[in-house]
Formats: C-alpha cells, structure tokens, sequence
C-alpha cells in the first residue's frame, strides 16, 4: 500500500463516518499520511483526527476512535494505534506491502518517463507570467512542464522579449509584452547573472539546477561546485545514479539477465521514495516549486545508492542469476526511469554514460 493508497482509504474512512452520522464535520479535500518519525509507532501517522476534532465537537483521539473502526479492515492495513493527542498510526501488512511493491515497479516500468503523469484536463490555459530575467525564465519554464505533467493546459508569457540566449537554456516562451488575460507571476530572487553568462560557466544543465535547486524565495547557489563530480555536488550524484541504473540494464543484457519484479526486495527507502513520485509532481505543479521535484530526486538517487551497497543487482563471479537478481534489476530500472523522467521536467538532460 502505497502513500496515495493509505490517504484514500483514511479519507474514505471519513466520508463513510459522515455519511452513516457517526461524525459531524465536514469532508476534507484530502488527507495527508507521513511515513513514522524515527522513534514512532508504525509505518505511517495521519493527523486528521486533530483537524477534525474541532468541527465535529468532540476529541480528537474520540474522532480517531472513530476513523480506526473503519480502517483497521481494509485491505493491506495490518493493525492501527491510536497515539498521542489524536495521531492514527498504521502497521501495513507484510503480505500486501510486498504485493504493492510488484504493482509499483511494474507501474513505473509500464509508464516509463510519464510516471507519476495525470490525464490531461481541457481547459483555459493557464499563463505564467515572468519577467526578462533568467532565474524567472527557467522556473517559469519547469513549472509550465510540471504542470502539463499533471494535465494542465499552460502558456508562458515574458514582460519584455526574451533573451535571445534562454534557448540554449532550453526555455520555451510562448508571448511577450503586457499579458491580456489573468496570469500567475513567477517572481524568484534574480540570478545576478544573465542566461549567456551562465551558458559559458555552467552550461545549459548546471545553470538549471542551480537557479530551481533552491526555494524561489532563497537566493540561487551558482558557484563552480556545480561542475564538481563527486558526492558533494547533487546534480552529479542524480545524474550518476541515473547512468549507474542504465549500465545496471546493459550489464544484465550481457548476462542474460532481464529485470523483472518477481521477489521481494528490502529496499523500503527506495519503495517509499518510487511511491511518493506522483504526489511530489503533483505537489511541486500545485505550489509551483521545481525545487520540490528537485530535492525527492536526490532523495530517489540516495536511496537508490543504499541499494547497491546494501546488495549488487547483478550475480556476482559463479552465482547464477535468479529471481532475486531479476528483481533487484527491476527495482534499479525503475529508479533510472523516475530519474530521467524527474531530470527532464526539470529541463535537464540524463546522459547515459557519465
């Protein structure tokens, strides 16, 4: 049971409690579910009950009395404690946990680079809006890809006309001047640099991740340790991991070995994190932070590097391959897919050799 799963079936649990007059509050929109703090009880907690509290009048450890007997027998949901002031924390069964985890890679593998997409939805476009300034252009350009990846209609639009250099930064505008309809402006810190100044000494993927790296409203890191290949650098160890999971693919080629997700694999960091990808876009297009989508790459690419040290995907010297290589192989594929399809909504390029 994945994140997403977990959080329907909390607010599942909430509709069913209002609709049978159980509980008198209104419906959230949805219900957010958190993997456990180090110390916690549980695979995951949800706080709803707190929220709801107040509403239905009544405490919030009684309202997650309430959402406990409806939950505790769905599917893939092992036991449920109520902790602290309210917190409904869940135990997942091992059974239907390994279960979910076959769906997931298969669904990643399945989807390949539009994991994590949404349909599209019609509609009127929505129009970002920046500045003639470089740090505005970028962000503007990843938001509008984050956005179509979550199947929105969007166009961007320049106050003045662009800098012919953002091009070579792979930035797409699509108007200039004043904007004719409504529009939501991208304003992040200036770079302090212009776009051809940033080509020369970075290049084209460096200078994207240094300007959407950080928050919009923190200053953007364009130093020369962009450039660094080592574990310093955050670019280059999501890159890498990226390369390491193709090399993984074209060494397994040569042994014979395809991957398939045939047997379970203790890797729940990487799990967690190949689950946690659609809801990161959706969050990251939502509140217009590239950075989000950028700092969960890093967080698949450390994940992933704890699954070659802990064990090789691929046999080693007389071992035969098995159904524990072939699973491992698919978990390392999927990672590299959720890589170069995070990097390529960033607008930055995952090379297969590094």
């Amino acid at each position: 049971m994945t994140p997403a799963d977990l959080s329907r079936t909390v607010l599942h649990a909430v509709r069913r409690a209002v609709d049978e007059d159980a509980l008198h509050a209104p419906v959230p929109a949805r219900v957010r579910v958190e993997r456990t703090r180090p110390g916690g009880s549980g695979d995951y907690a949800c706080a709803v009950a707190l929220q709801l509290a107040g509403p239905a009048g009544i405490p919030a450890r009684g309202v997650a009395a309430i959402l406990r007997e409806r939950v505790m027998s769905e599917p893939g949901i092992g036991r449920v404690e109520i902790t602290g002031p309210g917190f409904l924390n869940f135990h997942l069964d091992a059974s239907a946990d390994a279960a979910a985890h076959t769906a997931l890679v298969r669904e990643v593998l399945e989807q390949g680079l539009r994991y994590g997409w949404a349909p599209a939805s019609p509609g009127r476009p929505h129009q970002l809006h920046h500045r003639r300034e470089v740090r505005a252009a970028v962000t503007a350009d990843s938001v509008g890809r984050l956005m179509r990846s979550q199947g929105a209609p969007v166009r961007t639009s320049c106050a003045e006309e662009p800098d012919p250099d953002w091009v070579r930064l792979r930035v797409t505008v699509d108007a200039s001047g004043p904007p004719s309809v409504p529009v939501t402006e991208t304003r992040p810190v200036p770079a302090g640099a212009t776009a051809g100044e940033l080509l020369e000494r970075l290049g084209a993927d460096a200078a994207r991740w240094g300007l959407l790296r950080p928050a919009g409203h923190d200053r953007a890191a364009l130093g020369d340790e962009l450039l660094v290949q080592g574990e310093g650098n955050a670019l280059f160890l999501v890159r890498y991991a990226h390369a390491r999971a193709r090399a993984l693919t074209r060494e397994g080629a040569r042994l014979g070995l395809t991957g398939a997700y045939e047997h379970p694999v203790d890797a729940p960091a990487l799990h967690a994190a190949l689950a946690d990808h659609p809801g990161v876009l959706a969050a990251a297009a939502r509140h217009q932070a590239p950075d989000r989508l950028a700092r969960h790459l890093e967080t698949v690419a450390d994940a992933f590097f704890d699954l070659l040290d802990a064990t090789g995907p691929l046999p080693a010297g007389d071992e035969k391959p098995s159904a524990a290589h072939r699973s491992r192989l698919a978990l390392a594929e999927a990672a590299g897919t959720v890589l170069a399809g995070g990097l390529s909504l960033l607008g930055i390029s995952a090379p297969e050799h590094l």
